[in-house]
């Protein structure tokens, strides 16, 4: 395919996310409203939900576009998949460049886990680990996947690294699922002193991470090949472990795992930060975010939501849990936006 006609192609259809985002999310939002109004009764759940709007036509076209905008954008005609296939050979070229990078340290007799490979995740044919184009892939595709933030999509991961931040600089940080680096780069720009472990399963998006630091020329920073809840560190190694979007890509088992993982790992008194989708304000908010899990092939997201996640790191030890919305722009209503948004959240604890 010809670059304009690819360029084209991913803009059209990210406006057509836009319109889906605004349009179509507000005209469900009002249409649910006039239903619970009709009945005098408040779904408690998403079930409930479903029973009042999942069988209309305004929902099933909802439904309709956010999946197959979602495969368009991977694997249509001028799909992410074809376009860096086509191309692969020139793409992938500086990427190999680096993978005898000091910085870059893979395990080639590492066994996927079943859950991991058995899902292509967000639609991805092959998944983000199939074919060595797939992080290359991963990372043009995370560009809309926020497509209301538009050019501010780097800005989530810098606001979150901010946040962290302001709980004091560490000397040790381990990034849990670091996928292609967006979440360990503002780390390793924003303290040089630091000695950061970024480590993810898939090897395409490891290798692009580690060009990126390269190209960086930052000299803090190694991405290595593992299992965020198997971990080769010694306990009390670090005093920050952070992880952004990979808490909701977990069983429930593998979940209890990384926090028993992530509270090893910690020296007494460090910090534990994550970013991740979990606070849902009602029902409907439920309903939306399950339906997505289901349409996005994240089967986790559910049963993650549903976690007393406070509790549950309690029982571990951990104290001053904290379980707060983030905003990931300014003026974002984290109770009641307008437009279509992840549920942000800050999962946040010390360990004693």
């Amino acid at each position: 395919m010809d670059e304009r006609g690819f360029v084209a192609a991913q803009a059209f259809i990210l406006d057509t996310k836009k319109y889906w985002s605004t349009a179509v999310v507000s005209s469900l939002k009002s249409e649910y409203r006039r239903r619970v109004r009709s009945t005098g009764h408040e779904p408690q759940s998403a079930a409930d939900v479903h029973s009042l709007i999942g069988d209309t036509t305004l929902y099933r076209y909802y439904a309709w576009l956010e999946r197959h905008l979602q495969r368009l954008k991977y694997s249509g005609r001028y799909g992410l998949v074809p376009y860096h296939r086509e191309r692969a050979d020139a793409l992938l070229a500086p990427l190999e460049q680096a993978a005898d990078d000091s910085r870059l340290e893979l395990d080639p007799d590492l066994v996927l886990p079943k859950y991991f490979a058995a899902v292509d995740i967000h639609q991805h044919p092959g998944s983000v680990w199939g074919e060595p184009i797939a992080g290359l892939v991963y990372e043009r595709g995370a560009r809309s996947t926020t497509p209301m933030m538009g050019s501010r999509h780097r800005d989530l991961h810098q606001r979150f690294t901010d946040l962290v931040n302001e709980g004091g600089a560490c000397k040790h940080l381990l990034d849990m699922g670091c996928g292609f680096g967006k979440s360990t780069k503002p780390f390793y720009e924003s303290l040089p002193e630091a000695e950061i472990e970024a480590i993810d399963l898939a090897t395409p998006c490891l290798k692009l991470a580690c060009h990126d630091a390269v190209q960086a020329q930052a000299q803090n920073v190694r991405f290595r090949q593992m299992n965020a809840y198997e971990t080769d560190y010694e306990a009390g190694s670090f005093d920050l472990v952070t992880s952004t979007m990979l808490l909701h890509e977990l069983p429930p088992k593998e979940i209890n795992r990384l926090f028993d993982e992530a509270h090893r790992v910690l020296a007494p008194g460090g910090r534990m930060v994550h970013l991740d989708f979990h606070l849902l304000p009602d029902a409907f908010a439920q309903f939306l975010h399950y339906g997505h899990g289901r349409r996005n092939n994240e089967p986790f997201m559910q049963p993650w939501a549903e976690i007393d996640v406070a509790e549950l790191l309690a029982q571990k030890g951990f104290r001053n849990v904290s379980v707060e919305p983030f905003a990931e722009a300014d003026g974002v209503d984290v109770t009641d936006n307008p437009s279509w948004r992840f549920p942000w959240t800050v999962i946040a604890a010390e360990k004693a």
